[in-house]
């Protein structure tokens, strides 16, 4: 983030006209701690007397923690050598800006080293009431679902808030608080039409990946860019567009039923119809071959099951689709397995292959629920 947000080598006004960075100060703010709107607890949005949101922070903030964060740069930077990308950032002293910080009601003194202004910038932050409910919801909405009860919401708040041992922000809590409530855990959350969420593309390949122990046999796994929806996944792990990631968790698609029922459906943000069929072209080189020698499945245990295709449906459903197909769907796959021959292990294979497709490609298994 510190280079991507351009934090790296921010540096004090030296009245030349210079002036620090702001970009990762807002967005600091804005994506990764408090929104730009004031919630309670819930994640409903606080209205001003006029039914307007309240803002968050203004300009004025953002100039005063872009203050704070001046004088880091990266450690022992050497060209062609990759090392220093695992260390912390260090200070640079005489690049930090000496003078008073203000932002979101705090006053960080005039003189003020920069380690110990960066650690009360961040802990001031962490205290907003909006961390909870903002960063709550997200995580719902990643692990769980799209469109969580502000109930919901609000419990795992809490847990950030306190994790019952007086620690706020204590994050293993808070994901426990996330898979572990009730709505999470609630069996007939199934069968509402409101709950689940869409997989994301690169969550499918790695479930493949880890369902069929697939292996690099030289220990590699050097995994190249995902990106193109046309040919590829439409997604790949570190490359998203823009710092609003592959998609915003407030995403409606436009013309939709989703839209008339004030749902939110992130995911769909990048799927469209050359992802969704580039997907499934990916997914059919992927399942039948791994990535040549760089990903090679095992799927040793589903071919021993490939004679009996209801046996083979009913394996496949629960590893990838948590026992979630409907009874149409595993038909109709079932249905498709029995057109292959199975007299030879070639032809065994082909089953499996065709089955773990099939699921995946299937609407049960892309909505998970």
């Amino acid at each position: 983030m510190g280079v991507y947000l351009s934090m790296r080598g921010s540096r004090r006004a030296d009245g030349t006209g210079r002036a620090p960075d702001e970009n990762y100060a807002r967005e600091v703010l804005q994506l990764f701690s408090i929104g730009l709107y004031e919630l309670d607890q819930s994640g409903s949005l606080k209205r001003d007397a006029s039914g307007n949101p309240i803002e968050t922070y203004t300009q004025e903030d953002i100039v005063g923690l872009a203050r704070a964060f001046t004088g880091w740069e990266a450690d022992r930077f050497v060209r062609g050598e990759p090392t220093h990308w695992r260390r912390p950032m260090k200070l640079l002293p005489d690049y930090h800006e000496p003078g008073a910080k203000r932002f979101l009601g705090l006053t960080i003194p005039a003189g003020t080293d920069g380690a110990t202004t960066l650690e009360s910038a961040l802990d001031h932050i962490a205290a907003h009431p909006n961390v909870g409910p903002f960063i709550g919801r997200q995580l719902i909405q990643r692990l769980v679902t799209s469109n969580p009860s502000p109930a919901y919401v609000y419990r795992v708040a809490q847990t950030f808030a306190d994790d019952g041992n007086g620690q706020r922000g204590n994050l293993g809590a808070v994901i426990r608080a996330v898979l572990l409530d009730p709505e999470a855990r609630d069996a007939s959350a199934v069968d509402s039409e409101t709950f689940g969420k869409v997989r994301e593309p690169i969550v499918r390949f790695v479930q493949w990946a880890r369902t069929f122990r697939a292996r690099d046999p030289e220990g590699r796994y050097l995994l190249y860019d995902y990106s193109d929806p046309a040919n590829k996944l439409g997604q790949s792990p570190s490359r998203a567009p823009s710092v609003f990631n592959f998609f915003r968790p407030g995403y409606v698609p436009p013309n939709t039923a989703l839209g008339e029922r004030g749902l939110v459906a992130p995911e769909l943000q990048i799927t469209s119809e050359s992802s969704v069929v580039g997907y499934a072209n990916f997914m059919l080189r992927v399942v039948r071959t791994g990535l040549g020698n760089r990903l090679v499945p095992n799927y040793g245990r589903e071919q021993r099951l490939a004679g009996d295709p209801a046996a083979l449906v009913a394996r496949l459903d629960l590893l990838l689709g948590g026992g979630q197909l409907s009874e149409a769907t595993r038909a109709a796959i079932e249905s498709a397995l029995e057109t292959i021959r199975n007299d030879d292990e070639v032809k065994r294979l082909a089953r499996v292959h065709a089955a773990i497709l099939m699921v995946m490609v299937s609407s049960d298994y892309l909505v998970q629920r």
